[in-house]
């Protein structure tokens, strides 16, 4: 399996409204952290999600997160 882009080595910090959301799991989406179809032709598929209500998330950004969609920490191993 190919290893995902990392977009950075720390989390984006996020107030979401309740909804399903799609999260870029390669790292080439230029609307991250969300999917925009850039994984087209990899192995990558995004990873969906719902918030059942408004609050504040950290999402992984470096894609490495044993918990995806949210960060674990693993950006400080990277």
């Amino acid at each position: 399996m190919s290893e995902p882009k990392i977009v950075d080595k720390k989390p984006v910090v996020l107030e979401l409204e309740p909804k399903t959301y799609y999260w870029c799991t390669c790292g080439e989406s230029t609307n991250q952290p969300y999917c925009n179809g850039a994984h087209k032709g990899t192995e990558f598929t995004p990873l969906a999600f719902e918030v059942t209500e408004t609050k504040k998330v950290a999402l992984c950004l470096c894609k490495h997160t044993g918990n995806a969609p949210f960060c674990d920490g693993a950006h400080t191993k990277l």
